[in-house]
């Protein structure tokens, strides 16, 4: 058996050409969806993401702007800002790009962020809603990335069983959430689960979100299975890896995503989606 490529970049460009036509119905109102991204300080692997977003931003007409802060910036002039883009009605979404310095209480910056321009559910407000399938708020766009990516190519989530691996992680459990959501039986795993090769093999869709180098091997994976990897790290070739050993996995899963040019991909354009959404919502 060889598996299918679930190609994330193809997935990606085509929920941005679904995503022209409802720019240009905004556009029609007066309306350009608006996405700030809060950075703080100059980390290279943020400067990096945050200009694909720019990028994606461009080819489907969103406007964007990055809310650059230095690395010392404090408590209150963070909070001040991130209230100013509350009220700002160029923005439909806001972001914020963690790991913020250790002079900022984190949880009371994002809990600041208003829920109807939480766009990757940071505030935990927004998380709430989503354990309690309630309306008006926004998932996680890396969680929201696997169960489009399981739809689109046609995987049956009802009934199955799940098995997330870094299930303690904050990707890990909220992709637990939404897969319990849409009926899967889901396992939760993580470094205290008892013999979890035996739960990884039992799997009908297996998701690895732990950021560990190929550590999920050929023999942990039952034939046929869907295998989504959202783990990115540098393996010890020096080249960028999943947590899956992708080349021999392959050979049993039914279905598999590749690093880079799976998950990643998707869950770019799926902040693209939600400002988007974001902006039909406060346009009404």
């Amino acid at each position: 058996m060889t598996a299918r490529i679930i190609n994330g970049q193809e997935i990606a460009a085509r929920i941005r050409e679904e995503l022209i036509p409802r720019v240009e119905k905004l556009g029609e109102k007066g309306v350009c969806p608006g996405l700030a991204v809060v950075l703080v300080g100059e980390d290279p692997a943020s400067l990096s993401y945050l200009r694909g977003i720019a990028r994606g931003c461009e080819k489907v007409g969103i406007f964007t702007e990055t809310v650059g802060l230095p690395p010392d910036v404090t408590h209150g002039k963070l909070a001040a800002r991130v209230k100013e883009l509350n009220n700002d009605a160029r923005f439909h979404g806001i972001i914020i790009q963690r790991p913020l310095p250790g002079q900022i209480d984190e949880s009371a910056i994002l809990k600041l962020l208003a829920v109807e321009k939480d766009v990757d559910c940071l505030n935990p407000v927004s998380m709430a809603g989503l354990m309690t399938r309630e309306a008006g708020f926004f998932a996680p766009c890396t969680p929201s990335a696997v169960i489009e990516m399981l739809d689109r190519c046609g995987v049956e989530i009802e009934g199955k069983r799940a098995v997330i691996v870094g299930g303690a992680g904050g990707i890990g459990r909220a992709t637990g959430i939404m897969l319990l959501n849409r009926w899967a039986t889901v396992i939760m795993c993580d470094y205290k689960t008892l013999d979890p090769a035996a739960e990884y093999r039992r799997a009908e869709i297996l998701v690895s979100a732990v950021g560990r180098a190929r550590m999920i091997r050929k023999d942990m994976v039952g034939p046929g299975a869907v295998v989504i990897d959202v783990g990115v790290s540098v393996a010890e070739d020096g080249k960028l890896s999943g947590d899956v050993d992708f080349d021999p996995v392959s050979q049993v899963a039914g279905m598999i995503t590749p690093v880079p040019g799976g998950v990643g991909a998707v869950t770019t354009t799926i902040l693209l989606a939600h400002t988007v959404e974001a902006a039909e919502g406060l346009s009404k």
